[in-house]
């Protein structure tokens, strides 16, 4: 979704405020695609700051279908934004000053918010996601989903050059 900023931009300097809606249906990313399940209207308020620099503030949530680190089941992550940006459009971004950010969300006298939030997605994008916290994985011999119940392979996952260490876990834990 673009959002007009000649009411900004020009000699008036009326903020522009709207309420977007995200237009993506999913996020790619190298990891792979995750649909986004629910999407919350974007509030967006951008202000005049001087000469050509603006202030962008974001608020808004979206939901995104994650598979579980260690299970792979589908688990519901919900992506919160509260962000503010402030941004010079006379600086090319390869010469931005410290407090300056990135401008390439903005086109001429267009906003894409798409491309924001996508920004914002990627920053707060969570680094491990578990359907609950005692997840019991998938067994990597069958595939089996060990929350769902156990399987009948063998435990191969132990190797017997390890075997010092957990003996001397074992007896740390008698202690």
């Amino acid at each position: 979704m673009l959002i007009n900023l000649s009411d900004v931009l020009t000699e008036q300097h009326r903020p522009v405020e709207e309420n977007v809606c995200l237009e993506m249906e999913k996020i790619d990313l190298r990891s792979g695609s995750y649909p986004i399940r629910r999407k919350d209207p974007i509030h967006i308020l951008v202000t005049h700051i001087q000469g050509k620099e603006l202030e962008i503030h974001g608020k808004g949530e979206i939901a995104v279908a994650v598979p579980c680190d260690r299970c792979l089941q589908e688990v519901e992550q919900i992506l919160t934004f509260d962000f503010t940006k402030h941004v010079d459009l006379g600086i090319s971004d390869a010469d931005l000053p410290e407090g300056i950010d990135e401008s390439d969300y903005i086109e001429g006298y267009h906003l894409d918010v798409d491309k924001l939030l996508f920004h914002e997605i990627l920053i707060g994008w969570p680094t491990k996601v578990l359907c609950r916290e005692d997840c019991k994985g998938i067994c990597n011999v069958c595939g089996q989903n060990l929350n769902e119940g156990t399987c009948n392979c063998e435990d191969t996952g132990l190797d017997p050059r390890m075997s010092v260490v957990r003996d001397l876990f074992k007896n740390f834990k008698e202690v």
